[in-house]
């Protein structure tokens, strides 16, 4: 795996001229990035020279200087552009001014979408690509694969036949800056962004997936982080498990609300129980207290999830109710689902947390399996709930 930084070589004849942002608090406005973000851009140097991908407006001066630095006086020839949100196609009118005789090329909704950021579609200037275009640089050539929906509908991934290397816009893309080493690796944060950002669009992938397995990958040059130059099938692999909404590890996430404390004590029990019982792993959140985006990513890595929730004004508790819907509209599904509730006179939060499920089956999500047993707590915790929870235990790790 390569890190990025001003003087990576990916290869003789490709360079790394992005930049690592260590200013922004919160990517997209809601993804909190404390090792900060990287804005991947790259050049290929041939007979022609092409710029794969323009980085974050905050940076487009030191863009401009990486590419001059490393073209030692030569003009590039094209600006490639595979995906039109703001982190990587802000400073394209930088690029255009900086060096004026460059052609732009992208896909037909890249430029529509160019026209409304700058007011100008750089018509005189335009190369349109998609799938089956080709780009001849002289050794190297650009073979145009179109990945609409991947996350945004004008995406375009390319391939460099010579050297067999994926430019994958977004795709493989992961949270953090590269100067910056990541002690978990790059699936945490791989998974992460991908279920935060591209989760929705699973169908899409795969249907990218399915266009890329015949080609020979010797390297990946995503948008965001490391370039993978190693184990390329594992990454593929994980791809490919996420896209489907497989099931990635063996365990039961265990996720809660918890007002005074005696429905975390809840679960503390439920989760001593699972172990007890042979479950490989058991995951637990705040949903209250912990990161929003950790806990989708976990609720789609393991294939059991259970829900236990304070009942909050005849419904459900507001960060549970937060985190079943970013779970909905990403079309969670394959799972088995179980709910603990609890209450101090009327316990409701089970029928609202399946009632916000049963919304989501009519709108994308599959496949969902709910628990028969539940638990219902009065306040706090009784022997009669510790035997529910050991049924419920018993009935989610049956199959």
């Amino acid at each position: 795996m390569l890190e990025g930084n001003r003087s990576m070589k990916i290869s003789e004849a490709v360079k790394y001229v992005g930049v690592d942002d260590h200013d922004i608090d919160l990517f997209e406005g809601q993804f909190t990035v404390p090792l900060g973000m990287a804005y991947n851009s790259y050049v290929i140097l041939d007979d022609k020279v092409a710029v794969m991908d323009s980085v974050d407006g905050r940076f487009g001066g030191q863009w401009i200087a990486n590419i001059q630095k490393e073209l030692g006086g030569r003009e590039p020839d094209y600006l490639v552009v595979h995906h039109m949100e703001m982190d990587h196609s802000a400073s394209i009118q930088k690029f255009a001014d900086a060096f004026p005789k460059a052609v732009i090329v992208a896909s037909r909704m890249a430029f529509t979408m160019m026209k409304c950021y700058f007011g100008n579609d750089f018509a005189s200037r335009q190369l349109v690509v998609g799938e089956g275009s080709s780009l001849e640089l002289g050794t190297h050539t650009l073979s145009f694969i179109a990945a609409p929906n991947v996350h945004w509908p004008e995406v375009l991934m390319s391939y460099e036949t010579n050297e067999g290397i994926l430019f994958s816009a977004d795709a493989f893309g992961k949270f953090g800056a590269n100067d910056v080493k990541d002690p978990e690796g790059w699936t945490c944060e791989a998974r992460r962004y991908y279920f935060g950002i591209v989760g929705k669009f699973g169908p899409q992938v795969q249907a990218v997936l399915k266009k890329a397995a015949p080609l020979d990958i010797q390297k990946i040059c995503p948008l965001h982080g490391p370039v993978l130059d190693e184990s390329i099938e594992e990454y593929v692999g994980l791809y490919d498990i996420w896209s489907n909404y497989g099931v990635e590890s063996k365990g039961v996430m265990l996720a809660y609300t918890s007002v005074y404390g005696n429905t975390k004590k809840a679960v503390e029990k439920l989760a001593e129980i699972l172990k007890a019982q042979g479950c490989p792993k058991v995951v637990t959140a705040d949903l209250a207290r912990e990161d929003v985006y950790e806990n989708v990513e976990n609720a789609f890595r393991y294939g059991k999830l259970i829900l236990a929730s304070t009942t909050y004004n005849g419904s459900v508790f507001p960060a549970m109710r937060e985190f079943i819907e970013h779970l909905t509209e990403r079309n969670y599904q394959n799972r088995k689902i179980a709910f603990v509730e609890n209450g101090s006179w009327a316990p409701m939060a089970a029928k609202a947390m399946r009632a916000l499920f049963d919304k989501g089956l009519t709108e994308g999500c599959k496949n969902l399996t709910f628990a028969e047993g539940k638990v219902s707590i009065k306040i706090a915790m009784t022997e009669k709930n510790i035997s529910e929870m050991e049924a419920l235990a018993k009935e989610m790790l049956a199959d």
